[in-house]
């Protein structure tokens, strides 16, 4: 009998990260779990929190062990150490590498120059670096990459898959789609899949860059089998996703605070979706110097839809709920066409799981079930402007700001690394 084949989840303590790890271990995949734990650092520091409970990283790992899962490699190590990537990927010989090892928050890169340094140094320097170790020591690998929905922007033609067919002056040819991303994060996405792409057309790598929509939910069939095992439910107007903050919103008895007029129309889909993409795409690789784009989402709703369907699921429980039009902070068009192909991975065999009245109840029940915990100050107005940014993570919150310090101004750097055993 053969060795069960290796797969690398970078970013593994994150909230898609974590539920990827288990879900591929539970498909019998050797997992290395890899991560820098920095996401946890940026929560102490701006006063933000995952509203379920999330254990560490080693007690996650000896969790899923006695609960009888195959065991996971948990390796503390951030991907802007070139030499630990190389050695990473040098000694575990993987046959994928799942890349969620960026930071992932659009108004975190819009704070200010330290913070969309930060994200680019951080999302497009690592890329880089898995890129150059699979190269010299894995060329085989599968680097099956999260991308965004975001990268295309809201163009007024059909977002293709990646690329599309043009005629010009009487000659076709197929190149990448047109690109208009929204933010500094947004723009690292796009630089990676430019940075992907041509690793695979020069050195013959093979990868798959997923363009992600938004992802709901939090648990899956692997993070219900203990409270040990949940992942991340972020909220707040730094890292929480519009669905989750409008939930939470609902249990608390806040107004639903949609931006501008709410037009704004994105894919969507449900985390157990997610989980089921990236293995669709590990059992399916592309060959040896292809470069691929699949258009993750299930289904598309405007921030208002999404609003609506709260209010009628929290109305069919004998509860009023508001909703609220805030100024936009963003820079994008709030009433606009979208119609973006997602027919690649339905291809595969994926079976999708639309968003119901019933997941929405679910999700507000988990809120209620830790209503305690809510910080109501994180669900205020975002003080973060597209134009003119915000001066601190605390300000987003509406939380007092600290008196500066030399010791408390730290800049991002990589963390303390960990021998590659």
């Amino acid at each position: 009998m053969s060795d069960p084949a290796t797969v690398v989840v970078l970013g593994a303590d994150g909230y898609l990260g974590w539920p990827t790890s288990l879900h591929l271990s539970a498909r019998g995949y050797r997992v290395v779990a890899v991560d820098n734990l920095v996401r946890r650092r940026w929560d102490r520091e701006g006063g933000t929190s995952s509203l379920v409970p999330i254990r560490s990283m080693a007690e996650r790992v000896r969790t899923w062990a006695k609960a009888g899962g195959d065991p996971i490699e948990w390796r503390r190590l951030d991907i802007r150490d070139g030499e630990g990537v190389a050695a990473l990927v040098r000694d575990t010989q993987p046959a994928a590498i799942v890349h969620f090892g960026e930071q992932r928050s659009a108004p975190f890169s819009m704070i200010d120059r330290e913070h969309a340094v930060m994200t680019q140094l951080n999302n497009v320097a690592g890329t880089l670096n898995v890129l150059h170790a699979m190269r010299a020591f894995a060329p085989d690998c599968h680097l099956v990459k999260l991308g965004t929905m975001g990268e295309y922007g809201t163009p007024n033609i059909d977002i293709e898959e990646g690329f599309i067919t043009i005629e010009h002056h009487g000659r076709t040819d197929t190149l990448p789609f047109p690109k208009l991303p929204g933010s500094f994060y947004h723009l690292s996405k796009v630089h990676d899949s430019h940075n992907i792409h041509f690793t695979c057309r020069v050195w013959g790598l093979r990868a798959t860059d997923l363009n992600q929509g938004v992802v709901y939910g939090c648990s899956t069939p692997e993070t219900s089998a203990s409270p040990r095992l949940a992942t991340r439910f972020d909220y707040d107007v730094v890292w929480g996703t519009v669905l989750n903050r409008f939930c939470v919103q609902a249990a608390v008895g806040q107004p639903l605070t949609v931006y501008g007029e709410g037009g704004q129309t994105r894919g969507f889909l449900d985390i157990r979706d997610t989980l089921e993409c990236i293995r669709l795409s590990i059992e399916n690789p592309p060959a040896a110097g292809e470069y691929r784009v699949f258009n993750q989402f299930t289904e598309q709703f405007s921030v208002l839809q999404l609003a609506e369907l709260v209010r009628a699921a929290r109305a069919e429980q004998g509860m009023d709920t508001l909703i609220e039009h805030l100024p936009n902070p963003r820079v994008e068009s709030e009433q606009h066409y979208y119609n973006a192909k997602h027919q690649r991975l339905i291809d595969l065999g994926l079976q999708m799981h639309p968003l119901r009245s019933t997941l929405i109840d679910s999700m507000i029940a988990t809120v209620e079930s830790h209503r305690d915990k809510v910080d109501v100050a994180s669900l205020q107005t975002p003080n973060v402007d597209w134009r003119t940014g915000a001066l601190h993570t605390r300000t987003l919150l509406g939380l007092p700001q600290r008196r500066p310090q030399r010791k408390q101004t730290r800049r991002y750097e990589p963390e303390a690394v960990r021998p590659v055993a």
